[in-house]
């Protein structure tokens, strides 16, 4: 009686990298044919074996590529038995590898990303003080835009203050660097690039202007983006260097202030986005952060802080009034990122729904 794979059922090489094609590498999600990580095929009857190699010695990763290569070598006809070998690249094969990833950028002053034919939306979220909820805005609608089915990338670009990789739940995580190209963490389809990633021990930064400019360059040229359709940038409060270079390397991005209720947060918050706007960027809106509580048995609210910041703003800024985020609970504020069945993820789902179209952009189906 013949078998379910018929034993003499012959697998060329060919056949087993074409197999091989559809595996990607987590971290820069590309073909590990084509990116040649896979080596060594070697066919014997039922049984095939290849050698796959990793860009770093104890990729935490490894388990999740091993397995994918095996399932798909079982999948071929006739094989019965599939062996993955893990081994590591040589320095140059890493540069190869980055070279890559790179692609035609390797011998292009702009960055890829910044290239005009990229096809990426970038959106500066800011604010004009801290302790409005800058960056959790940014963070929670990162990810409502991830659910809606785009691709997202954000950069901490408040080196000062950066809090994007504790909001994500990722402060211990460190991004791989191949041949001085990094590959940006990812949460929830969501990549991340941060100051708080190359400071040791949560060490203060002490740096002047220029160098803070060169950073941000940095996490534009050195960063792996792959194919994103937006950039959020959570900007640091006020209108300082970074904000200045940001409206000098993105001079077609859009802005999104944040405020809260109050007067005060208001009037600086109007600021920042004049500055915007004198340098040419669309304000596509206005968010009022912590703007009421709503009682979670009786439904009713209460504005802790008064009321009219974000109308205030939007009406001085001649721009729209997206979203009015309500305070939460210690609890849900733990976490970081707001549960989708939140009244602060039905908030952020609606504002994702509203920047969509806002940024030219349209949901992937």
């Amino acid at each position: 009686m013949n078998s379910a794979k018929e034993a003499t059922t012959v697998v060329t090489k060919e056949q087993v990298l074409d197999a091989l094609r559809d595996v990607e590498d987590p971290e820069v999600h590309r073909s590990i044919v084509e990116l040649e990580m896979v080596k060594d095929i070697t066919i014997e009857g039922s049984s095939v074996s290849v050698k796959v190699l990793l860009t770093i010695t104890g990729c935490p990763l490894r388990t999740v590529i091993e397995k994918s290569v095996s399932d798909k070598l079982l999948e071929l006809p006739g094989i019965e038995k599939a062996y993955v070998e893990i081994g590591t690249m040589s320095d140059e094969e890493r540069a190869k590898f980055a070279g890559k990833l790179r692609g035609k950028s390797e011998a292009q002053s702009t960055p890829a990303i910044l290239q005009p034919d990229a096809g990426v939306e970038f959106l500066a979220v800011a604010s004009g003080k801290g302790g409005v909820g800058k960056s959790t805005v940014t963070a929670n609608l990162a990810k409502a835009l991830a659910n809606e089915g785009l691709r997202v990338g954000v950069i901490d670009a408040d080196i000062y203050g950066f809090s994007i990789p504790g909001i994500f739940g990722v402060k211990d995580a460190r991004p791989t660097v191949i041949d001085e190209l990094i590959i940006p963490i990812e949460v929830d389809n969501v990549k991340l690039i941060s100051m708080h990633f190359f400071v040791p021990n949560n060490n203060p930064v002490v740096w002047r202007g220029p160098m803070l400019g060169k950073m941000l360059r940095n996490f534009f040229a050195e960063v792996h983006w792959g194919d994103v359709d937006v950039v959020l940038l959570d900007l640091p409060p006020g209108t300082g260097d970074i904000a200045m270079d940001v409206h000098q390397l993105l001079p077609k991005s859009k802005e999104l202030i944040v405020t809260t209720p109050q007067a005060n947060a208001a009037d600086v918050a109007v600021r920042a986005g004049i500055m915007g706007l004198r340098t040419n960027h669309e304000i596509v809106g206005v968010v009022e952060n912590m703007a009421y509580f709503q009682c979670p048995g009786c439904g009713e609210k209460t504005y802790l802080f008064g009321r009219g910041g974000g109308e205030e703003v939007a009406n001085a800024l001649k721009a729209p009034l997206l979203a009015e985020v309500p305070i939460a609970s210690m609890d849900a504020l733990a976490s970081g990122i707001f549960a989708v069945d939140s009244p602060q993820g039905q908030a952020f789902k609606d504002l994702a729904k509203r920047i969509i179209p806002a940024l030219g952009l349209a949901v992937r189906v």
